[in-house]
């Protein structure tokens, strides 16, 4: 991979002033870096915390799955009353026999089924938990590279922010410098009143601009404290004071990228699982068309015994242990349409697959561009803080030696602050296009 070369701009950028700095942190506010940032939004974001939740959520449901493995057990009891004991022995219409028993009676006794076979259905259903388990992972994983991502925008956002305040902060004061020296010289009958009043027109939209961007960093401070799960208003500082370093950013191969997002990218994971869990969900539906094997149990104590007869009214104990097949007949008709539509569940997951590998591919593609776009712009606005730094040197030799006008000055100036408002944000553009470009191959 091929290194892009910065061009230092220290001494390109520093004009006759010196660039007071923007004021954002006391002495107890410790400046954060990205990488500090990243580790607290890590531990307080709240969609980091509820994707923990459901991750949570998908592991009590394998052992849920494991509980329906052990046996079904039971215990039970009753008391009732009992009716007379009539039996017709010679018809409805006759005279009954009544045959002695308790008006009341009781039971108590446990009922065992454990299942044998079932077509795998249970066991099945444990291996299902667990790939949704993998593909929450996965989605846990997608989450925090978006977050971090999101966390890198709103840091790029107010580091841009700040450097724009010392810009105009120290664009207003080399024009107050200004003004005093052209009302100096309109005293002194050198230039005319006009060039007062566009110059003091200019320091009045430049305090405008100032004010806009003070609350533009408020508003990026509120953004970052809630992508770091904090309070809105609590005090927040970055070292937006270093150079951001763009010799990491590598001009890598395309064709590289694609394959690492092949293997690494969250997204191509959960396509992955998803036709995986289908398949097994095919085999699930199928298994209905199985017999069922179990092993059951019972016994129970009742009083009297009516059961048998002759008849008696003593406590009486009386189980089965056994196995019992059971095959239902009607699956071979009910389920035939349940399992096609499984299996057409199945083909859509296949081509849901093919179809997120394509929007990788363009994913990546657009994030590769937009990264190499970005580091051109890099070149272009070094460039252009050269030429219009030359430019207003010249122009301002030129005006207070009479030979320019003001207009021509201003636009300069005008133009020199926006050259470096633009490098500035060209060069958080490449931070955050190759970040993008990370999150989506799934390695940031």
């Amino acid at each position: 991979m091929k290194h892009y070369k910065t061009v230092p701009i220290f001494g390109v950028l520093l004009l006759v002033f010196v660039q007071p700095t923007y004021a954002q942190h006391t002495e107890n506010d410790q400046p954060l870096s990205l990488e500090e940032i990243w580790k607290v939004a890590e531990m307080n974001n709240r969609q980091l915390k509820l994707s923990d939740l459901t991750l949570q959520q998908s592991k009590i449901e394998i052992l849920e799955a494991k509980d329906r493995l052990l046996p079904e057990l039971s215990l039970g009891g009753e008391v009732k009353l009992n009716s007379k004991f009539l039996i017709y022995d010679n018809g409805l219409f006759s005279s009954p026999q009544d045959v002695p028993v308790k008006g009341y009676g009781y039971g108590v006794g446990y009922n065992l089924n454990f299942n044998l076979y079932n077509g795998g259905k249970d066991k099945r259903n444990i291996a299902m938990k667990k790939e949704e388990d993998t593909r929450k992972q996965y989605e846990v994983d997608l989450q925090k590279h978006s977050v971090k991502y999101n966390v890198a925008v709103a840091y790029f956002d107010l580091y841009k922010f700040l450097h724009f305040y010392d810009f105009l902060n120290a664009e207003i004061e080399a024009e107050k410098k200004q003004l005093r020296l052209i009302e100096s010289l309109h005293k002194n009958g050198t230039i005319l009143k006009s060039d007062v009043l566009r110059t003091s027109v200019k320091l009045s939209q430049l305090e405008l601009n100032l004010s806009d961007v003070t609350k533009k960093i408020e508003i990026a401070k509120q953004r970052l404290n809630i992508q770091m799960g904090r309070e809105n208003d609590m005090e927040l500082a970055i070292k937006y004071e270093d150079a951001i370093e763009l010799n990491a950013i590598t001009d890598g191969d395309y064709n590289d990228y694609v394959d690492i997002a092949f293997n690494k990218s969250s997204e191509y994971k959960i396509a992955g699982s998803d036709i995986k869990w289908s398949e097994m969900n095919v085999k699930q539906v199928k298994a209905t068309l199985l017999p069922k094997v179990s092993l059951y149990s019972n016994y129970n104590y009742n009083y009297p015994q009516i059961s048998f007869y002759p008849y008696s009214n003593d406590l009486w104990g009386f189980g089965q242990t056994g196995i019992k097949v059971q095959y239902s007949i009607d699956n071979l008709y009910k389920s035939k349409h349940t399992i096609v539509r499984a299996q057409v569940v199945s083909n859509q997951a296949k081509e849901k697959a093919e179809m997120k590998k394509d929007e990788i591919s363009l994913q990546v593609k657009e994030a590769y561009l937009q990264q190499k776009q970005a580091l051109e712009s890099v070149k272009t606005a070094e460039q252009n803080i050269i030429k219009t730094t030359e430019t207003v040197r010249v122009i301002r030799s030129s005006y207070l030696n009479q030979e320019s006008l003001l207009t021509d000055l201003l636009e300069a100036e005008n133009a020199l602050l926006e050259a470096k408002f633009n490098l500035t944000t060209a060069q958080t553009n490449v931070k955050v296009t190759h970040i993008r470009l990370l999150a989506i191959v799934g390695i940031l």
